[in-house]
């Protein structure tokens, strides 16, 4: 696990703010609000994270059954608040075998989602088919919002995105076949609004899906 904050795009070791520099800084990408260390799955843990963050925490609630929270990453600082939020939950997937779901919330340009989409840029908006119907749907906070298969990502794992709250919204699934669990118009909670059933909230082990 890694024990300092480092860039969410890239992972790269970032410069703190200093002298010369009142923001955080990626000799790659620039000025970024870092990521912080990832989050074992604990109620305890999640709850610091909601209650830093300026974005919202997105939980599938109910979760599929048999399925556990398994981590959370957050980019930004103490001054900033959190930018974005990676939520992981994982659990038997639609068709067999173990499946994980990445759940991004984040302003725009953060790249925290396009890093754990593989996929190149920030923002998933020119890698997106809207020039077709929605390819998911999901109600997020009670809204119902579209999701669009997102291109050039790795063929290990499918992804959606959409736009929540104002916010960049997205899915990543691993494995593909997973995916299926997002046609079936899944229920996300922004965990920020959320009550005390959320202390019931099963986890399970670390996502190593965080970690890449």
């Amino acid at each position: 696990m890694r024990g300092e904050p480092s860039c969410p795009k890239c992972g790269g070791r970032v410069r703190a703010p200093g002298l010369f520099s009142d923001s955080w800084q990626c000799e790659a990408h620039g000025t970024v609000y870092p990521l912080q260390p990832v989050v074992p799955p604990s109620i305890e843990g999640l709850g610091v994270v909601v209650g830093r963050s300026r974005v919202p925490v997105w939980m599938p609630w109910p979760l599929p059954v048999g399925w556990l929270f398994s981590g959370v990453s957050v980019a930004g600082d103490d001054r900033s608040g959190g930018r974005a939020t990676a939520v992981a939950c994982s659990g038997p997937g639609p068709l067999g075998g173990p499946g994980e779901l990445i759940l991004v919330a984040e302003e725009l340009g953060v790249g925290l989602g396009a890093r754990y989409a593989g996929i190149r840029g920030l923002d998933p908006g020119p890698s997106m088919c809207v020039d077709k119907p929605p390819h998911a749907k999901v109600l997020a906070a009670g809204r119902p919002t579209a999701l669009w298969h997102v291109r050039g990502a790795p063929d290990d794992r499918v992804v959606f995105a959409g736009e929540a709250r104002g916010l960049w919204l997205w899915a990543v699934v691993w494995p593909e076949e997973t995916g299926l669990l997002m046609y079936d118009e899944l229920v996300l909670t922004d965990l920020r609004d959320g009550g005390a059933e959320f202390d019931m909230l099963p986890c399970g082990a670390l996502s190593p899906r965080l970690l890449a």
